[in-house]
């Protein structure tokens, strides 16, 4: 009895261990991007040509679908940012500022990979394996984070005529009950092909929260 046991705990263990690995060989996996006119929260400026939309990745099930690292449980919330240039010139992102304005006008800028490493680090260790043996270890978490911050920030420093870039913005909505409740994204100094700065977009997330999936079953 006591063999079988044992047999059936190390058979338990080799299957945790199997899923622990593909989980850790996860890592980021980008979403595709359709033109910024298709999602729900986004500013079209006509006659400039250049549509910005926002994408909140504000659930469990979004985050764990993209990143493989805590990012949602230690308070932060990626936002995937898309601008689409249906003009015949390209535009400017260089300079682009990002800022997320909560209800209230509660401001909240963009994080850097620092804020969300600091976090991650004053983050409670789990608690042991209640197995007799070691199971493997992944990646180390902050190496992981390193790597899907820089594969999923908005990068781009320009869009060519008629094309479409995107990319991720993270921000830190640890305080903030309903973020995006009232909330807008603004957008400013997306500049021309003579350098002139664009009208500053404002997305309305109100939006996208009443296109949500979840929240509108068919």
């Amino acid at each position: 009895m006591l063999r079988r046991r044992t047999i059936f705990v190390l058979l338990v263990g080799i299957t945790l261990a199997g899923a622990l690995q593909a989980k850790d060989k996860k890592g980021y996996a980008p979403p595709k991007l359709v033109s910024a006119t298709e999602y729900p929260a986004n500013d079209q400026h006509t006659a400039e040509k250049v549509t910005v939309a926002a994408d909140p990745y504000d659930t469990r099930a979004k985050q764990d679908e993209a990143f493989g690292v805590p990012i949602r449980q230690v308070g932060f919330m990626p936002i995937l940012v898309v601008i689409t240039n249906d003009g015949d010139q390209p535009i400017t992102l260089s300079d682009m500022h990002v800022e997320l304005v909560a209800a209230r006008k509660l401001k909240v800028l963009a994080a850097e990979e620092d804020d969300i490493r600091r976090r991650m680090e004053r983050r409670p260790q789990t608690a042991p394996s209640p197995l007799p043996f070691p199971l493997p270890h992944g990646k180390n978490p902050i190496q992981e984070l390193h790597e899907e911050f820089d594969q999923a920030s908005f990068a781009a420093h320009a869009v060519e005529p008629h094309s479409t870039q995107g990319g991720f913005f993270f921000f830190d909505v640890s305080g903030v009950s309903d973020p995006l409740s009232g909330a807008t994204l603004t957008i400013t100094r997306i500049k021309n092909n003579d350098g002139k700065e664009l009208f500053y977009f404002e997305v309305p997330l109100d939006k996208y929260l009443n296109q949500r999936p979840e929240l509108n079953p068919r």
